[in-house]
């Protein structure tokens, strides 16, 4: 008796250029171990929502910054919400997703996160930098971005930004979850070189950092990484819960942790389709 296998259409923009990554090859690869267990076909993110009704369930993956395409989005998550469709990751996460406003929540709540404001008055609760980071509550990728002296902040705060210090950090470091289970950690020890990314072996005290933050977050299911910087002090400091379509940097791994990966993910799938 053959048994039917569950249908994935996987969202992802193989032609979008970023800095330090080749997207694409890391869909392509693994699209390509998921089709192992799932009947799968790739669309790009402007296609989803005419799409999607053929398939059992939506993976979306690499499909670039969201602003780029922000009205076909928000359309598709009408969709997706109208016709219940099985999204992955879904759409009620509370992190990038949602937008960066959750920094300034979570800094005004006490969490270990980079200082941040988004109103003029606030502006004194900032510690004293040298430089602040300005940086769009709806930005990807660093657009957008700006630095400016403390003496210029108030000329450039609005409802749709929000401030930071620049912190002069020792590295930053990404630990990556699927559901609310850890997977691996993978560090940029040169601050200068973002994307040159090393194996990180993280203690039990880092582990409860980032698990915090997946315990706050009201994901079930999917894929999340928290990204973080060592502080001066030695403190790990938050700087974004990516819970939309976070890169993996699979290919930097070991291949026992990339299997490891996948199949988890894979049990993933199966679990929220009911196979």
């Amino acid at each position: 008796m053959t048994v039917e296998r569950a249908s994935l259409l996987y969202v992802t923009d193989l032609g979008y250029e970023a800095k330090g990554r080749r997207y694409c090859d890391e869909d392509i690869r693994l699209s390509g171990r998921l089709r192992e267990d799932f009947d799968i076909a790739l669309c790009h993110p402007l296609d989803a929502a005419r799409l999607m009704g053929s398939f059992d369930a939506v993976v979306v993956r690499n499909s670039g910054p969201v602003l780029h395409y922000q009205r076909a989005y928000d359309a598709f998550l009408e969709r997706v919400r109208a016709t219940g469709t099985l999204l992955y990751n879904p759409p009620t996460g509370r992190g990038d997703m949602a937008g960066k406003q959750y920094l300034v929540e979570l800094s005004a709540a006490g969490f270990p996160v980079i200082p941040t404001v988004d109103r003029a008055e606030d502006l004194g609760r900032l510690p004293e930098a040298e430089e602040y980071v300005v940086k769009p509550k709806l930005g990807a990728d660093s657009i957008g971005m700006e630095f400016a002296a403390r003496d210029r902040l108030a000329g450039l705060v609005h409802a749709d930004v929000l401030v930071q210090p620049r912190i002069p950090f020792r590295y930053e470091v990404s630990f990556y979850f699927v559901d609310r289970d850890f997977q691996y950690a993978l560090y940029a020890p040169l601050p200068e070189r973002r994307w040159e990314l090393q194996r990180y072996e993280p203690g039990l005290e880092d582990l409860e950092f980032a698990q915090r933050f997946i315990d706050w977050n009201t994901l079930d299911h999917g894929i999340q990484r928290v990204d973080a910087c060592r502080a001066p002090d030695g403190e790990l400091l938050l700087v974004e819960l990516e819970d939309l379509n976070p890169y993996l940097s699979l290919d930097l791994v070991e291949d026992g942790v990339r299997e490891a990966f996948v199949d988890r993910m894979k049990a993933s799938l199966h679990h929220i389709l009911g196979r």
